[in-house]
């Protein structure tokens, strides 16, 4: 039987009892994996006071932090249901989600309950702050034990405090542990069912491919409540004995490097356009002289002058890389080809939520260019009815394959073929050595700059709900959302072109306070036709750039 992941961190805690685990980059808030281990029991006595039952729904919302990290544990250790959620979305999605997943607690960051608190959050026990683990909101103000009824609790369960020996649980790694919800759609959202074993088979695929050495160093820049930084910048490296510093605040380029430089890490998870900007800005301008195109190719001169590019891409990552994991979106093929060149230790994997996340991937020395690596362990890949070129809908099954999605039963089953394979929605072929090409999305998910999901009908919604808006679609320019809109015809037959033109750029303003930071859309961009339809009436997005 496969070993839970919480087994992987019970004995890294023990090993590493006194050492460092999880920090607030720039801010004082730090755990050993002693501190983080007596947290996690102390928050097990709460969540007992307050009457939760294993099985039950906790939903966590907030930045990166320490914090939401300990909480995430307490909560699968406890045997309880985490429910991840956003902190981007909406004040009203997130409510929608609470009672749609059936929270029963809620652990929140201070930037959501500003907004979320005039929310009526109607089926929650309690709100618990993520920065002191203080009571918000209460059903019942007289159910909450205050900090001496919770240290008293505390003391009567381990009378002379806990020690290594307590940090061990006993987990089923076939219970659903986890709901991940995809979008804060409030029509019908997908919260992703995964149980213990896909994480746990996630977690060793990351210890295999990109074994670690306890004491190493990461800065966690993701959402925590997407799968690819949950596992790969928390879960993983967390189990391998890694010290993770959180960035709480928005990881701008400057923020970034100069946390690059005062940690150190050992490994970078992130979206390719990190490392396409830094190309285009520091790279691409040199490579563009003539001379050094010369040089670039030349016997002798050549490897040293790739070799001084990647000591310098290596030292603006603090010098310490050993991984570069790329993930969510393809990687530029000028970028992926001089990343090859300069031995830079970069790989590309591929995965999506529902397989919490990884499908395939590859350590950087076996990374096959313009691929998404080879199936990892335990998941098998293959095309569906594959053209003459091989290509044709992926199709998974495996240890990593979600459990369905939560009260949503006519998705799942759409979702699964009649023998068991999940459907991807993604277009690709596999060579002969089994590594995955993905030649397209049947999807239409855009992968935002810091790797949030954004999902273009949700913003369409909103969109043709405005004035003078017929129908529309989001397409994504140069990393920018614009919307392309076919006006309504009453409207533009009373409006010249110019007062239409202004009207649509007051729509960006109101469209924008709709949604989301991270799924703006910088303008708008009249057609003078109906969108081109399927029989379904569907506009047929791949006409549209």
């Amino acid at each position: 039987m496969q070993k839970h992941y919480f087994e992987y961190l019970s004995t890294v805690a023990s090993r590493q009892w006194n050492d460092l685990a999880l920090s607030d980059y720039n801010e004082p808030q730090q755990y050993t994996f002693g501190e983080m281990a007596a947290t996690i029991l102390r928050l097990h006595q709460l969540f007992r006071l307050l009457g939760i039952k294993e099985g039950d729904k906790i939903a966590l919302c907030g930045r990166n932090c320490a914090n939401w990290a300990v909480a995430y544990l307490a909560i699968m250790s406890y045997r309880a249901v985490v429910v991840s959620i956003l902190q981007d979305f909406k004040a009203e999605d997130v409510d929608h989600l609470l009672t749609h997943s059936d929270s029963r607690l809620l652990f929140v960051g201070p930037y959501v309950w500003k907004e979320l608190q005039a929310q009526p959050l109607k089926d929650l026990e309690a709100v618990i702050s993520l920065p002191d683990w203080s009571c918000l909101r209460a059903k019942d103000e007289n159910n909450i034990p205050d900090a001496e009824q919770l240290e008293a609790a505390f003391r009567k369960v381990y009378p002379r405090g806990i020690t290594a020996d307590d940090f061990h649980f006993d987990l089923n790694p076939d219970e659903l542990c986890l709901i991940n919800y995809t979008s804060g759609s409030t029509g019908s959202p997908k919260g992703v069912m995964l149980n213990a074993r896909s994480l746990s088979n996630n977690v060793e695929t990351g210890m295999s491919m990109l074994p670690v050495d306890p004491g190493q160093r990461l800065v966690s820049m993701l959402p925590l409540a997407h799968m690819f930084g949950q596992v790969c910048e928390f879960l993983y490296p967390l189990c391998s004995g890694t010290h993770i510093y959180f960035l709480t605040k928005s990881p701008t380029p400057s923020i970034l490097l100069k946390a690059m430089q005062d940690v150190k890490p050992y490994i970078v998870v992130t979206v390719p356009l990190v490392i396409e900007k830094i190309y285009k800005k520091n790279i691409n301008p040199l490579l563009s002289r003539k001379v050094i195109k010369f040089l670039w190719r030349t016997p002798g001169i050549g490897p040293i002058i790739r070799r001084k590019v990647r000591k310098a891409l290596t030292t603006a990552f603090g010098g310490e890389l050993r991984y570069f994991i790329c993930g969510g979106a393809a990687i530029s093929p000028d970028v992926e080809a001089c990343m090859k060149d300069i031995k830079f230790p970069i790989s590309v994997g591929y995965g999506m939520t529902e397989c919490g996340p990884l499908i395939g991937g590859n350590p950087p020395k076996y990374f096959v260019a313009h691929s998404g690596g080879v199936p990892v362990p335990n998941m098998e890949v293959m095309i569906d009815q594959p053209n003459q070129f091989g290509v044709g809908e992926i199709l998974v099954r495996g240890e990593n394959v979600m459990m369905g999605y939560y009260k949503n039963e006519e998705a799942t089953i759409a979702s699964f073929t009649d023998d068991g394979w999940m459907r991807t929605g993604d277009l690709g072929c596999l060579d002969k050595h089994k590594n995955i090409f993905i030649k397209g999305r049947n999807k239409t998910m855009i992968l935002g700059a810091s790797g949030q999901n954004i999902y273009p009908e949700e913003i369409e919604d909103k969109l043709n709900n405005l004035e003078g808006v017929g129908e529309s679609i989001i397409v994504e320019r140069e990393g920018r959302l614009v919307g392309l809109v076919f006006p309504d015809e009453q409207v533009s037959r009373r409006l010249s072109i110019e007062d239409l033109r202004e009207l649509m750029k007051q729509n960006v303003q109101k469209l924008n306070k709709l949604i989301p930071g991270y799924s703006q859309v910088s303008d708008i961009e009249l057609k003078d036709e109906p969108f081109e339809k399927t029989p379904k009436k569907s506009i047929k997005r791949f006409m549209y750039k």
